[in-house]
C-alpha cells in the first residue's frame, strides 16, 4: 500500500457481498484501497489512521435505497400523521384534534382503505373541520382530499383538462368532491398551502438523512429533483459537512415536454458535488391502483385504469428515445400491466448498447413479460414494504380493484430474479418507512397480497440494495461491492443480514455506516 489509509475497519466479517474471509478494510480519500486480515491492519496503520474495531460485526457494501424522495417527500410528510388511522371514525377523530398551521389542517399518510370502499369525498369529514381549510395527502402520493374551504382558497370549482392523466373528481352536478387525483390536480393546491421556511426545511432534511444513515443507508436514488432550489440546498449541506448520504437525483419529465426541456435534462446530467449528483430522468407511465390511475390491460372493478399517464403514449416513447440517443438513462414509474408492457416495448425499439433503463414499482405483471427484463437489460426497481398496504385475503382496495387474477401477481420480486432480471430494492419514502433493514426483511418475507413464494433469499435481498442497485444506476464498476477502487460506502450489522432470519434482520443494530469514506453513523 503506497500510503497509509485514512480509515481502517478491523475485526469484521467482510461480505463483498459474498463472504470474503477478510476481516479488515482500508479506506483512503473516499475509496476502498485494500482488504486484508489483522496482520495487514497492523502493517497498514499510519499515524493519522482512524481505526474502528467492529468486534465481529458483518460488514457489507453500503446499502442503497433504490427509490426514495427525501427532499420532495418532506412536503408530503408535513402535518398530522394519519398513517395509523384504520377507519372513517378514526379519521374524523384525528381531524377534530389536529394541529393547525397558519389556520390549515394538513395531514399525510392517509390509507385508501380507511374509506371502506366508499368514494373519497369531503362530505365525509367536513363537519369536523370547524370551517378550517383541510388538505389530506393519501399515502400513495398520487391523490389527496381537500375540504370545502381549501378548494375555495385554490379556486377549484369544477373539472379541468390537463396535459397528463389527472382529475378533479366531480359529482354529477360538476361540483368537486375534494378528491384530487394525480400531480397536476394536486399541484393546484400548492400556491395556497402553508409554506415551509427554508431553515425549517433544511433542518428537517438533515434530521431525515441522519435517520436514514442510522438504519445502514449510505446512498439513495432520488426519484425527483425536489424543486429548483434543491441543488443549492444540497451544496450548502455538503459545504457544512451535513450531507450523510450519497444522493443521485432524477428530475421528472412530464407529458407535453418540449425539445428545449429535453435538452435541459441532458445538460443537467452530472451536475452535483462530492456526494450528490443529477443522474437519469424520471417518467410516469401511470399512477396507482388504489387511485384508479394504474394503466391496466383490462379495467379495474370500477371501470377505471385503461388510460396512460401520457395521453399519447407514443410521445413518451419519443422522449425516451431522444434521451437515450444523448446517453441519458431513464426510470419509469409503471405499476399496471399495460404500463409495464409499454415501457418494455419502448426499450425494445432502442437497440443494443447505450445507457441503462429501469422500471419502478411493477406491482402486477403477467408471465409473458417477466423474461423481457433480462432480455432487454431493463432493471426492475421494486419496493417490498408497499406490500403492507394490502391484505392476504384480498379485501384491501388494491386487491379489490385488480381482482383475484391480477392480485395474485402481486410484487413478483422472486419471479423477476429467477427470470434473470437485475432487481433493485427501495422504500419509496415517504410512501413507506425508509428503514433499510425493513426493506431487506420484507423482501424476504412479503406481506399482504404478495405470496410468500415471491420472497427473496438472503443473498438476493442484500444484492438488491448493493450490487443490483449499483447496476440500476450504471455504477457497477465503482459501487455496490467491497473491492479496491470502489467507493467506500459501507454498512456494519450486528448480525449477518444474509444468514439471520428476516425478522431478526428487521431490527438488527447497525454498528457503523460509512459514506464516501466518512463515518455518518456510529452506535
Amino acid at each position: 500500500m503506497s500510503a497509509a489509509p485514512d480509515l481502517l475497519l478491523v475485526d469484521a466479517r467482510v461480505r463483498t457481498p459474498e463472504p470474503s474471509g477478510h476481516t479488515t478494510v482500508a479506506v483512503r480519500d473516499g475509496l476502498i484501497t485494500a482488504l486484508g486480515d489483522a496482520a495487514d491492519a497492523r502493517a497498514w496503520r499510519g499515524p493519522g489512521t482512524e481505526v474502528v474495531d467492529l468486534a465481529g460485526a458483518t460488514l457489507t457494501p453500503g446499502l442503497t435505497d433504490a427509490h426514495s424522495h427525501p427532499v420532495w417527500g418532506l412536503e408530503m410528510f408535513t402535518g398530522t400523521d394519519l398513517s395509523g388511522v384504520a377507519d372513517l371514525d378514526g379519521l374524523r377523530a384525528a381531524l377534530r384534534d389536529a394541529d393547525r398551521r397558519d389556520g390549515w389542517i394538513i395531514g399525510f399518510g392517509l390509507d385508501h382503505n380507511v374509506f371502506g370502499g366508499r368514494p373519497v369525498h369531503r362530505d365525509l369529514i367536513e363537519d369536523v373541520l370547524g370551517g378550517a381549510p383541510a388538505y389530506l395527502r393519501l399515502y400513495d402520493g398520487h391523490s389527496a382530499l381537500a375540504g370545502t374551504a381549501a378548494l375555495k382558497a385554490a379556486g377549484i370549482d369544477g373539472p379541468r383538462a390537463f396535459a397528463q392523466l389527472s382529475e378533479i373528481v366531480c359529482d354529477a352536478g360538476g361540483r368537486p368532491t375534494g378528491h384530487l387525483v394525480e400531480h397536476a390536480a394536486m399541484d393546484l393546491m400548492t400556491p395556497v398551502l402553508p409554506a415551509q421556511p427554508y431553515a425549517e426545511r433544511r433542518d428537517r432534511l438533515v434530521d431525515l438523512l441522519t435517520g436514514m444513515a442510522a438504519t445502514g443507508l449510505t446512498s439513495a436514488h432520488v426519484m425527483d429533483l425536489g424543486g429548483p432550489d434543491v441543488p443549492g440546498l444540497l451544496t450548502a449541506l455538503e459545504e457544512d459537512g451535513e450531507l450523510p448520504l450519497r444522493l443521485r437525483l432524477a428530475p421528472w419529465c412530464m407529458p407535453g415536454v418540449s425539445e428545449e426541456e429535453l435538452e435541459e435534462f441532458v445538460r443537467l446530467q452530472g451536475r452535483g458535488g462530492r456526494l450528490w449528483a443529477i443522474g437519469g430522468v424520471k417518467f410516469f407511465m401511470d399512477g396507482t391502483v388504489e387511485g384508479g390511475t394504474a394503466w391496466l390491460e383490462h379495467a379495474d372493478c370500477h371501470g377505471r385504469g385503461t388510460d396512460a399517464f401520457w395521453p399519447d403514449p407514443a410521445a413518451y416513447s419519443a422522449a425516451v428515445r431522444r434521451l437515450h440517443r444523448a446517453g441519458v438513462g431513464t426510470a419509469t414509474h409503471a405499476i399496471g400491466d399495460a404500463a409495464v408492457r409499454h415501457v418494455l416495448d419502448t426499450v425494445e425499439t432502442l437497440g443494443t448498447g447505450g445507457p441503462r433503463h429501469r422500471i419502478e414499482h411493477i406491482e402486477t405483471v403477467p408471465d409473458d413479460q417477466l423474461g423481457r427484463f433480462a432480455a432487454l437489460g431493463v432493471v426492475a426497481s421494486m419496493q417490498p414494504p408497499h406490500t403492507a398496504y394490502t391484505r392476504a385475503d384480498h379485501t384491501d382496495e388494491w386487491s379489490r380493484r385488480l381482482g383475484e387474477e391480477r392480485a395474485a401477481r402481486a410484487w413478483r420480486c422472486r419471479d423477476l430474479r429467477d427470470a434473470g432480471a437485475h432487481l433493485a430494492l427501495g422504500s419509496d419514502w415517504p410512501i413507506a418507512h425508509y428503514d433499510a433493514r425493513q426493506v431487506l426483511a420484507t423482501a424476504r418475507a412479503p406481506r399482504g397480497a404478495a405470496s410468500a413464494r415471491h420472497g427473496l433469499t438472503g443473498p438476493m435481498a442484500l444484492e438488491g440494495m448493493t450490487t443490483h442497485a449499483a447496476v440500476a444506476a450504471g455504477e457497477e464498476r465503482t459501487a455496490g461491492r467491497i473491492a479496491p477502487g470502489h467507493r467506500a460506502d459501507l454498512t456494519a450489522f450486528a448480525v449477518d443480514p444474509v444468514e439471520a432470519p428476516a425478522d431478526e434482520t428487521a431490527n438488527a443494530p447497525i454498528r457503523l455506516t460509512v459514506a464516501g469514506g466518512r463515518i455518518t453513523f456510529r452506535s
